[in-house]
């Protein structure tokens, strides 16, 4: 009796062995053949990207978010996400230094046009 447990207990365990087996071959194949992933949304040119990300702090990140030809400053923690600014347009050439001052900076000095004049100690400009 205990040679026919063994004998029940070991094609219990060759049958595990060969459904195993077979569940890895088939996702091997399917991994051949590019079927293991999920299905593309759409086939087309992808629309969103993210163009920077900025962390805050500990628990939030500021997003710059590029949908078609806008784009969207969202800021996104734990308790949801907040819209800052959106339809925002991008820059022509956004890695220029010439393009990065500041708008009120026409001549490219470095400095804003109307910047406070400095006071002595007596209050004075």
């Amino acid at each position: 009796m205990s040679e026919d447990l063994y004998l029940d207990f070991g094609r219990m365990i060759a049958a595990l062995l060969f459904v195993i087996a077979l569940m890895g071959g088939l996702s091997l194949i399917l991994r051949r053949l590019g079927l293991s992933g999920p299905a593309p949304a759409h086939s087309g040119r992808k629309r969103l990207k993210i163009i920077e990300s900025l962390p805050l702090d500990a628990r939030r990140r500021l997003v710059l978010v590029q949908c078609d030809e806008a784009q969207h400053l969202v800021i996104i923690g734990p308790g949801g996400e907040t819209v800052i600014k959106t339809d925002i347009r991008p820059a022509e050439n956004a890695h220029d230094p010439e393009q990065a001052r500041p708008a009120n900076d026409p001549g490219g000095s470095g400095r804003a046009l109307h910047s406070p004049s400095p006071v002595d100690a007596s209050g004075k400009s």
